[in-house]
């Protein structure tokens, strides 16, 4: 059984994680600091799904690694 955790937007993501999905959350951050959106008390959450890192932001940004293959989604 893996524990996931939380982390605050700006904060380093959890070394632990895919360099990729790493690289990932700071994109997403380096966009929302562009857009000046308010991120006050946002943040991340890391969960395991069948072993794999699932990590969501909480406006839905999720961004998982299928195949080697980092990939994000954003809520509609």
């Amino acid at each position: 059984m893996q524990i996931g955790t939380r982390w605050s937007v700006g904060d380093e993501a959890p070394k632990s994680l895919p360099l990729g999905i790493r690289q990932a959350v700071g994109e997403e951050e380096r966009v929302l600091r562009d857009l000046e959106a308010d991120t006050e008390g946002w943040g991340w959450t890391l969960t395991f799904l069948e072993g794999e890192p699932v990590v969501t932001l909480d406006d839905g940004t999720v961004i998982t690694q299928v195949d080697g293959e980092t990939q994000v989604t954003h809520e509609s």
